[in-house]
């Protein structure tokens, strides 16, 4: 017999029954019944029963030389131990349908224990919730936690899936460097400096582009990777600090819609194999996956990564207060600024404490407010309703395809603002009248961004989405047209309101490159600096390429139903970047930092010894 076990914690089922087996795991659950014991042991496979009865004969023959009992009930939660027993039926009534092994038990005739557990800092059984402090600290107790096991399980999972799907569609995959150089553009690097080379300092990469581009220059056609990025960036419920992982892939010789027709079946064909993960039936929506023009989307949807699973739809209702009788929305949109309307269907039974409340949560995000009118059975109140009048009110519901008990929140000033408080509201009144349904997929693709946007602050024009882009028109575009008409051909992936990546159809031409920079008051000579690997290679023969980078981890938290990124990471940071079980980022030693040839700057905490 094994040393250690001849089947895992998940295996054994009723045609197992009488069989002499061996099983490992971790004491996951006692329960004592005076004189009779019950174990729950747990291995990465699932849960076995355990009973010892300290009055079994067998174990009263065995008592002085090792006794089963005393050993599983000295035993503490989380102890690693090796049992020997025979398989049994349980019990009629007993049988745990919720358990693979549920109709079996182990009447356990020796132990050992091959580890003690310290008393726990936090306990593995239950469901109960810890401080994010004692979770990360204690990570390795964390991850045996159930939800916790099965959602890194499910991250493999999907990561194993994406790579067969990828491989089929004919994609090869490469490794590209993790030392590189520092890019000027985008998200703080994470800088490592070189020891050989004192002074200079090479970055973690914030993303593999220029790579996939130069391995497209250099003849391969179909790329990919689940590739680590690193970025020095703040944390969000749906992006991680420090690191993260995407699918990464670049495609030669193809257009937009080629790019669209590569990645969708992968991203729908995992999708559909997870949908009932965990038994939740969810629904993936239908290929081809829906596109949005950018500014449709921030006119319909308030931003540019919709959920679609809110059936609400912003409209913009300016021209209908012109020359109104409600002064304050005339002024504004005579004055060049817009108002954009929020249904928010099957009011009429609200009380006005529900449209008060949506005005205060608007002030509290720092919008000046939200107007609201009421309607029930076609007569509308409010004051915006009562100074705009009951004719005008209707047209404008009419416009808007509301019925007569259908509500109308409002919000007004400069396009962008009213855009942002509009999409927010969108969101705060489809969750408050439960209008999003849980059990959907929904994938868009936002195409057509603008190539540049106007910088108020710097009081220049500057590129808006990626700076690598192909715009619409090529050359004759970036020389013919207002640079804020110009669009790219930019697309991004969204799922559920999540984006999932950015992508491009990429400028390979450098005329258009140095065009490009030049609206945005960049001169050759600095394109030619910092950007001279890729820029360099496009002088000697480039493909026309496109490509994207839909993030792993988002992906997996939309699987897993999970409103965090922490939850599906192995071993994520805090908030502020800090690996606590690890204790990174730490001090190092003056000797370290002598071979890098590297001084503190006066107020920061020394190295540590050694």
């Amino acid at each position: 017999m094994h040393a250690y076990r001849t089947h895992t914690c998940a295996q054994l089922r009723s045609a197992d029954v009488g069989q002499t087996v061996r099983l490992s795991g971790w004491v996951h659950r006692k329960r004592d019944h005076g004189g009779l014991l019950f174990v729950d042991l747990r291995d990465h496979y699932g849960v076995t029963q355990l009973v010892v009865d300290d009055t079994d004969a067998v174990v009263e023959k065995i008592k002085e030389y090792h006794d089963p009992f005393q050993v599983l009930e000295s035993a503490r939660s989380e102890s690693v131990i090796t049992i020997t027993g025979e398989v049994a039926a349980r019990a009629e009534g007993t049988v745990n349908s919720n358990l693979p092994t549920g109709e079996i038990e182990i009447r356990v005739r020796e132990v050992t224990v091959q580890s003690a557990a310290a008393d726990l800092p936090m306990p593995v059984f239950g469901d109960q919730e810890y401080p994010e402090e004692i979770r990360l600290r204690n990570r390795y107790l964390d991850l045996r936690r159930e939800k916790v096991h099965k959602n890194i399980l499910l991250r493999s999972n999907v990561i194993a899936s994406l790579r067969r799907r990828m491989i089929d569609q004919g994609f090869t995959e490469f490794q590209t460097p993790i030392l590189t150089a520092s890019s000027p553009e985008g998200a703080r690097d994470y800088l490592v400096p070189s020891r050989v080379h004192p002074g200079k300092f090479y970055a973690l990469p914030q993303a593999p582009q220029m790579f996939k581009q130069l391995l497209m220059v250099a003849g391969f056609d179909r790329y990919f990777q689940i590739a680590p990025c690193f970025r020095d960036e703040d944390a969000r419920a749906d992006r991680s600090p420090g690191e993260f992982y995407q699918l990464d892939f670049e495609m030669s010789f193809v257009t937009q819609d080629d790019v669209f027709a590569a990645i969708e079946p992968v991203l729908h064909g995992v999708f559909e194999e997870f949908a009932d993960w965990e038994g939740m039936g969810r629904s993936v929506s239908a290929l081809p996956f829906k596109r949005i023009p950018y500014r449709e989307s921030m006119l319909k949807y308030g931003n540019d990564k919709p959920d679609l699973r809110n059936p609400l739809v912003i409209t913009d209702v300016s021209d209908f207060f012109k020359g109104s009788g409600f002064g304050r929305f005339a002024s504004i949109v005579e004055g060049g600024d817009v108002v954009r309307a929020i249904p928010a269907p099957g009011t009429h039974e609200k009380s006005r404490k529900f449209f008060d409340d949506m005005n205060s949560w608007a002030q509290s995000e720092g919008f000046p407010g939200l107007g609201y009118a009421t309607q029930k059975d076609g007569v509308f109140g409010g004051p915006i309703a009562n100074n705009h009048g009951q004719d005008g009110m209707k047209a404008m519901a009419e416009a808007m395809g509301l019925g007569p008990n259908d509500g109308i929140f409002f919000a007004a000033g400069k396009e962008a603002q009213a855009a942002k408080l509009a999409g927010l509201a969108r969101t705060r009144v489809a969750d408050q009248l439960e209008l999003i349904d849980k059990k959907r997929f929904e994938f868009c693709w936002i195409v057509d961004f603008p190539m540049f946007e106007y910088d108020e602050d710097a009081k220049k024009v500057d590129f808006s989405h990626n700076p690598f882009s192909m715009p619409q028109g090529e050359l004759e575009a970036l020389e013919t047209k207002n640079p804020l008409d110009i669009l790219a051909y930019q697309y991004d992936i969204v799922c559920n309101g999540i984006e999932l990546s950015s992508g491009a159809i990429r400028n390979h031409k450098p005329e258009i490159m140095y065009k490009a920079f030049e609206i945005a008051g960049y001169t050759q000579a600095d394109v030619d600096t910092n950007f001279a690997g890729m820029i360099n290679a496009f002088k000697f023969g480039a493909p026309p390429h496109g490509g994207s980078a839909p993030g792993v981890d988002r992906i997996v938290m939309l699987l897993a139903d999970e409103p965090n990124i922490r939850e599906v990471i192995a071993f994520p940071m805090t908030q502020k970047a800090e690996d606590l079980m690890m204790h990174a980022p730490s001090a190092v030693s003056d000797k370290q930092l002598k071979e890098l040839h590297i001084r503190l700057a006066p107020g920061i905490d020394g190295p540590k010894a050694g």
